[in-house]
């Protein structure tokens, strides 16, 4: 009884959505739609076809001839016999956001048509003349929003029809406003007055809707494609007012279509697919628009006739269609969908022989990545219409693929450019890539990299929320069957099967789904074989919970070009990302892989870098940036940051900086638009309380796959934090001790933590500042030298005070001299304790692999306990002259020690020596005669004997300056430019 009820009760809503059908004698009436991307991410066709791969990259014979009857008369196509074909613009919502931009919008076209200066054909190097006015038709979506506000009309009518009449009345006011601002009211008020009358019929049909409870997709379309309608007026009212050959055409006096997804209604707001199976009825098309262009055309002007072509003033016309709306050979109203508006002006280009298409959006063309998540991704030149389409089917939102097929048709350029930025010339997408057969006539494949400048790939794309499931262990049932009926249920509830993978003769199978239509597809496919899962035929149906991205990279480059494959994967591991499905297309056009949603836009720029699209961009955070070496270290980078981008093609993002007690980071992992003052940015507002695991979560954040930390803190609390950094792929520079030579269970933790996710740990200025002492002992070891003795001199501050201490400048004078040139540690005492050479000894040794802490090392210290176990309070300054004043006491002392080295001809100097063997290291003040290495020791200088197998008559002897921030700082930027060398050298 119910059912009829509702039945019955539908009767006047149906008649009220019937009196919205187009007809000839109906030109106001029609509905729109406004643009968006995609509507379903789909690589196979509908229906019976469900099965067979939707393949974007066509072999390329010659463009096809159109048959005439597809395609407007002359009268149209050179409409008053003008002497140049028509262009296209298409104007999605953003374009039209307010009155300023359909102001905008109006005079780019005014511009546009009155023609541009051209060479000719014939001498593409002689000088350039007009080409005269060009006739013109604009495509337009809804303004900015009326789409979503139309769609929360309808929603709200099922519940309180109030609300609704409400929200229509805020929508229609809305676009009102803007019509009322660009044209005075002898032109609007004709306009404002079908707008009015449309508001109340949009209010009958969703009055109707609470009797069905439910929305009719018809009635969505319907309703929303008034957006189109009300925006295709009020630009033609603006370009009126500017006395301009206009009129407005409604496309569902003119677009018929046939379309199999009839009842699909609008699709998903952001999705990205094909238009639902929506095909222009050509012919009959092609006999409504010129049926359109004589009679509204001629009313409206823009249409000369015969008898008034003297009057004319030679001016191209100006046609303002409304985008995606339809209508049937039945004369039942649809649309091409939300994602359709490309699509429209496609259309209307092919049906009016268009020399061009122009979609104007927001953007300066077809980038090579989206800019919001690879800032440096930049605008494609030119691109064939299959890569465009690819390039569209795995989410890149500027173009939508169906509307590349009357353009393939019809050859037609298409151009995409900048509605901000008109005089850039965005990208070009026109002709065909050629066939697997053209590109193999000779079956070799050719390494990449040995076509020098040549880059394989066109753009980096991803569909994001996507979802896993994974059919495992049927073997039992035979291959052929599991792979039919997997995909058989597939199709039967109607999944958009983005990707597919299989393995042991498909006895497992994994397809990519849309997340929304994940838990469809696990029932449909546990109740496919819900029999086979009871007797335990098959082992496990799954579907991933952890949100899911197909990332892909695109290009005509890639086919017979051996290893492209490998420098995207590549990239990806060395980003840390890790990849759960790989498939390649099988026109060699495209590789995708499947990564998770957190990871993909790591995996954008880390693949972006890879291909040289853009300079490798280092991101850094430098801790203890306000600081002496840290301050010294921030000179330097901004003295070479240049020099870096041009000679070494990488690029340093500082997104990070922090003191002891504040940090400052860029939202995002974005790079600090400057940090010359840290001081100044650390006091700004927007600086925060250090806070290590805030810190560590603004790493996680950055997408940017080389990641590098600098610690110049030396400090405890931050060491603990480098075994998770490093698990997380960011790398470590510091020239701090605390962790190289700190607890050796943590030392070992974070070896492995860098081993494990294959990253660096680089502390070569820990030991010898900035002299290679590190890199030395490492590559004797990894060349297979045995390294037998280490002994020399680990510290510029000892070096300074032995080298100048005599017979009339006291130990404490010269002590003080050491801290006013910046040769010694924060605190005096860690030098004169032995603590940091000690310290540097242990870092050494454990390279050596022996597993020594500092307790294990013979220290001489120079200092008595209570000076060393002193609380000493105040700044730095009267720390460091408290501690003076202290050692004033070893004056005398060690003027003793210096004549007793002084009467056997020999020299003191503070020497470390570290004897594999034995395994014993030592740290003490001894005299030297003039045969050691150590007699000659300058100032500031530190040296390193290595004596080895291969080193016997003589050592290996690293020596050289070594003492203050500069230097120090020289040795941490070293290490960041040799991370920086391989980084680049990956992807080289």
């Amino acid at each position: 009884m119910h059912l009829h009820r509702h039945i019955f009760a539908a009767a006047p809503f149906l008649a009220t959505v019937a009196a919205f059908a187009p007809s000839k004698h109906q030109h106001r009436q029609q509905n729109g739609i406004s643009s968006s991307p995609w509507n379903k991410a789909s690589f196979f066709t509908s229906n019976s076809n469900r099965l067979q791969p939707l393949s974007v990259s066509f072999s390329s014979p010659p463009t096809k001839s159109i048959p005439a009857s597809e395609i407007c008369p002359p009268s149209v196509t050179s409409p008053n016999d003008s002497a140049n074909a028509w262009e296209v613009h298409k104007f999605g919502g953003a374009s039209l956001a307010d009155a300023g931009l359909y102001r905008k919008v109006g005079d780019l076209l005014i511009s546009e048509s009155s023609g541009r200066m051209v060479k000719s054909s014939e001498d593409e190097e002689g000088e350039e003349t007009p080409s005269g006015p060009i006739p013109t038709m604009a495509v337009v979506s809804a303004r900015g929003g009326m789409t979503d506000q139309l769609v929360a009309v309808v929603d709200s009518a099922l519940q309180d029809i109030s609300a609704a009449e409400i929200a229509l009345d805020k929508a229609l006011e809305g676009q009102l406003s803007i019509l009322n601002e660009l044209a005075p009211a002898e032109i609007t008020a004709e306009i404002e007055e079908r707008m009015r009358k449309d508001a109340k019929d949009i209010l009958s049909v969703v009055q109707s809707l609470r009797m069905i409870r439910s929305v009719p997709p018809t009635v969505m379309e319907v309703v929303t494609g008034f957006g189109e309608i009300w925006s295709a007026q009020t630009l033609y009212a603006y370009l009126k007012h500017k006395g301009v050959k206009t009129a407005w055409l409604d496309a569902r006096d003119v677009l018929v279509v046939k379309s199999e997804g009839a009842n699909a209604g609008l699709g998903d707001k952001g999705s990205a697919s094909s238009t639902g199976g929506v095909t222009p009825l050509w012919v009959e098309t092609a006999t409504r628009m010129e049926e359109w262009w004589n009679s509204e055309g001629l009313s409206e002007g823009v249409n000369i006739s015969e008898e008034n072509i003297e009057d004319d003033d030679g001016s191209a016309p100006i046609v303002v269609a409304t985008g995606f709306v339809a209508t049937t050979s039945d004369g039942v109203p649809t649309t091409l969908k939300r994602s359709g508006s490309d699509y429209s002006a496609t259309i209307f280009a092919k049906l009016v022989g268009s020399a061009r298409v122009t979609m104007w959006k927001n953007t300066d063309g077809v980038y090579t990545a989206d800019p919001r998540r690879v800032p440096e991704a930049f605008s494609i030149a030119s691109l064939k219409y299959d890569e465009a389409m690819e390039l569209a089917y795995f989410g890149a939102q500027v173009l939508h693929p169906s509307a590349m097929v009357p353009c393939i048709d019809s050859n037609i350029p298409v151009y995409v450019r900048n509605i901000f930025n008109p005089s850039f010339e965005g990208t070009v997408i026109q002709g065909r890539c050629a066939s697997l057969s053209e590109v193999n006539k000779d079956g070799k494949a050719v390494n990449w990299r040995a076509n020098k400048g040549e880059i394989p790939i066109k753009g980096i794309t991803s569909v994001d929320a996507v979802g896993l499931l994974t059919l495992e262990g049927a073997s039992v049932i035979g291959g052929a069957e599991v792979a039919e009926r997997f995909m058989g249920s597939m199709a039967g509830a109607n999944i958009d099967v983005l990707m597919v993978t299989q393995a042991s003769s498909e006895s497992s199978i994994t397809v990519v789904v849309p997340e929304n239509q994940g838990k469809a597809a696990l029932a449909a496919l546990e109740s496919t074989f819900e029999l086979e899962l009871s007797r335990s035929n098959v082992n496990s149906i799954s579907l991933t919970e952890t949100p899911m991205a197909i990332v892909a990279i695109i290009g005509e480059g890639m086919a017979m070009q051996s290893g492209v494959s490998a420098s995207f994967m590549s990239a990806l591991a060395k980003a840390n990302v890790n990849i759960r499905v790989i498939a390649q297309g099988s026109s060699e056009r495209q590789v995708a892989v499947v990564v998770e949603a957190s990871q993909a836009s790591r995996a954008l720029r880390a693949a972006h870098m890879a291909f040289t699209l853009s300079t490798t961009m280092v991101s850094v955070a430098i801790l203890g940036g306000t600081g002496k070496l840290g301050s010294a270290l921030i000179r330097q980078l901004n003295a070479q940051k240049d020099d870096m981008a041009k000679n070494l093609n990488f690029g340093v993002c500082v997104n990070a900086i922090a003191s002891s007690t504040k940090m400052f980071a860029g939202r995002g992992g974005q790079c600090l638009v400057s940090f010359n003052d840290v001081e100044e940015l650390l006091a700004a507002d927007d600086a925060e309380d250090l806070d290590l695991d805030l810190l560590t979560e603004s790493f996680d954040a950055d997408v940017n796959p080389h990641r590098v930390v600098i610690d110049c803190t030396n400090n405890e609390d931050v060491a603990e934090y480098y075994e998770k950094w490093m698990s997380a792929g960011v790398n470590v520079i510091t020239p701090g001790k605390c962790a190289s030579a700190g607890p050796l269970d943590r030392y070992r933790a974070i070896q492995a933590s860098q081993r494990s996710n294959s990253v660096e740990w680089q502390c070569e200025s820990s030991v010898g500042s900035a002299l290679p002492v590190l890199t030395t002992l490492r590559d004797l070891i990894q060349t297979g030298d045995e390294v037998q003795l280490l002994r020399g001199c680990l510290s510029g501050s000892m070096a300074y005070v032995f080298k100048t201490l005599d017979e009339d400048t006291s130990f404490s004078d010269v002590v003080r001299a050491t801290i006013d040139m910046d040769f010694a540690e924060n605190d005096i005492r860690e030098d004169l304790s032995g603590m940091d050479t000690a310290k540097k000894t242990v870092i050494l040794a454990r390279e050596l692999g022996l597993d020594i802490s500092v307790d294990d090392v013979e220290v001489e210290s120079l200092l008595p306990d209570d000076i060393i176990n002193k609380e000493y309070t105040g700044s730095r300054e009267e720390v460091h002259a408290a501690i003076l004043e202290d050692i004033k006491a070893l004056d005398g002392p060690m003027l003793e020690r210096y004549r007793a080295a002084t009467a056997e001809d020999k020299a003191l100097r503070y020497k470390f020596v570290i004897d594999v063997s034995s395994g014993k290291c030592k740290c003490s003040l001894e005299h030297v005669d003039n045969t050691d290495t150590l007699y000659r020791l300058r100032e500031n200088e530190n040296l390193v004997a290595f004596e080895t197998k291969r080193y016997t008559t003589s050592p290996l002897i690293v020596k050289g300056a070594a003492a203050g921030p500069d230097l120090s700082a020289s040795g941490m930027f070293a290490d960041l430019l040799r991370l920086g060398r391989a980084f680049v050298g990956s992807q080289s």
